[in-house]
């Protein structure tokens, strides 16, 4: 059973910046999330194929929405990403974040990204810091 608030979810999705790239939250449930974009052409890289950085917002925003997704909130304090095969200028690209780890203060998700086909082509990780929910540091 998650805790979060519709307030959460809503939050998570109007965030700008995943906007302006087009990623769509598919799936927020406690401590998981699924995410995906659909390619287009200005989604690419000098080298004709879809641009890291999309691929990296698109593992980041799952970790973020995941690491979240149960209400709590938590922060970035360290990311990191292994791309493991290119991907065309073509398709959709999806990334499930779910937990490694959960401490008290510091808890580790990670993110697969796949093509259309299932295949990997990033894993991505980060760590997480526990922070006092707005509602509750104000009591």
């Amino acid at each position: 059973m998650t805790n979060m608030t519709p307030v959460t979810r809503e939050t998570i999705e109007k965030a700008p910046y995943p906007n302006l790239l087009g990623l769509r939250l598919v799936e927020l449930a406690q401590d998981y999330a699924k995410v995906t974009v659909s390619i287009r052409p200005d989604h690419a890289n000098f080298l004709g194929t879809t641009d890291g950085a999309l691929v990296v917002s698109l593992a980041d925003y799952s970790l973020a929405s995941a690491s979240n997704g149960s209400g709590q909130t938590r922060v970035g304090v360290q990311s990191n990403i292994n791309f493991i095969a290119a991907t065309p200028l073509e398709g959709e690209l999806t990334a499930e974040a779910r937990p490694v780890h959960i401490g008290r203060t510091l808890s580790v998700f990670e993110a697969r990204v796949t093509d259309v086909t299932g295949k990997i082509v990033a894993k991505a990780t980060s760590t997480v810091m526990s922070r006092p929910n707005k509602s509750s540091a104000s009591k």
